[in-house]
């Protein structure tokens, strides 16, 4: 399984709007996405500008794929709720109680 972790940087007092956005736009594009599994979004309670975006994927593959083909737009669709592009890093998910991973690989 692999992961893609993003970070906005939100204006002030636009958090709450960014997460809304991501729950009534962003997930639906990523549900229709070849080996998407499962979404996270996390907003900070020390910065309150900082908001993560964790998504889980079959493979590295299937990320990239998503990437390449959608991920600008939703950039677009998120642009007027952030300071700076999104940061994006990427990583394989090595264990996961909810996901029943173990050592790397999809249970």
């Amino acid at each position: 399984m692999f992961a893609r972790i993003v970070e906005f940087r939100c204006y002030s007092g636009q958090t709450e709007e960014l997460c809304r956005a991501v729950d009534e736009k962003v997930l639906p594009i990523l549900k229709k996405q070849r080996g998407f599994h499962d979404a996270i979004t996390l907003a900070s309670k020390t910065d309150p500008e900082r908001v993560l975006g964790i998504s889980f994927w079959n493979s590295r593959e299937d990320a990239e794929s998503y990437s390449r083909q959608e991920y600008s737009i939703i950039v677009e669709m998120l642009r007027s709720f952030c300071r700076s592009d999104p940061k994006v890093e990427t990583f394989d998910v090595e264990s996961s109680t909810s996901h029943r991973i173990s050592t790397g690989k999809v249970a």
